[in-house]
């Protein structure tokens, strides 16, 4: 059994069938998902898309690129049973889609929202974990993943001295980029959670197709593909890792 901790298939933009897709994703072994919110309109339409099925939860948040539009409206979706998570929240310096105070006084502001209700958080850091670490430092008690990690071994080590997760999506298939490629193998086992960021990051070789959570399959055998391992015990430990996290 696989987990796919992170897609987007509930927003309307979104270019399949819906009940294919989860189809898809059941044949291929992956039994659950979550979907993660961008916007508080996106936050309900994943509480909308997770209210109606066992095995689809959702996580509420605003990203980094959306703060400029407010973000506090997320904390009234938060009596819903299937929400597991907030996120996906963090700073993104990579594009300045949203002023950088902004960005810093929404992730305080829904840092402190997770922490209320005891609920885990999925981060989105990119290009900014000189301002992201002294924050996340600032408070105690945050449980959550780095978000489609991509950055140095620093960071990396950095997170996992910290007690968080790291999310690998399909750039880890395609990537040639040496230092990740040697950041993805090093994870260690109990810290890896996988994820598909559908509709976006196919991974190989399937890209130029619309990613869908079927094919965290294909991440799961490239992580066993790269440590010699055989795929059950990618599949075993991810799950394992995703129900301590978010309590599925």
């Amino acid at each position: 059994m696989l987990i796919d901790t992170h897609c987007h298939i509930h927003e309307s933009t979104y270019p399949l069938d819906i009940e294919t897709t989860i189809q898809n994703a059941y044949n291929r072994g992956v039994k659950q998902l979550i979907c993660v919110g961008t916007s508080p309109e996106s936050s309900l339409q994943a509480v909308r898309l997770a209210g109606g099925r066992d095995d689809v939860y959702a996580a509420v948040g605003v990203h980094p690129h959306e703060t400029k539009d407010g973000w506090k409206e997320i904390a009234q979706l938060l009596d819903d049973s299937k929400i597991v998570a907030i996120g996906e929240i963090g700073l993104d310096y990579f594009y300045d889609h949203s002023p950088r105070d902004v960005q810093i006084e929404a992730l305080k502001w829904q840092i402190e929202l997770a922490l209320d209700n005891n609920l885990p958080i999925i981060f989105h850091v990119r290009e900014a974990f000189d301002d992201f670490w002294p924050i996340f430092d600032s408070y105690s008690g945050i449980r959550g993943v780095l978000h489609s990690f991509t950055d140095n071994r620093a960071n990396l080590e950095a997170g996992l001295s910290r007690g968080l997760y790291i999310g690998v999506n399909g750039i880890s298939t395609f990537t040639r980029d040496e230092d990740q490629k040697a950041a993805y193998q090093s994870i260690p086992l109990d810290r890896l959670l996988l994820e598909t960021d559908a509709p976006f990051l196919t991974p190989a070789p399937l890209r130029g197709k619309v990613n869908e959570p079927a094919f965290v399959s294909i991440i799961a055998e490239h992580q066993a593909t790269i440590r010699g391992i055989p795929i059950e015990q990618i599949a075993i430990s991810t799950t394992a890792n995703a129900r301590a996290l978010f309590a599925l």
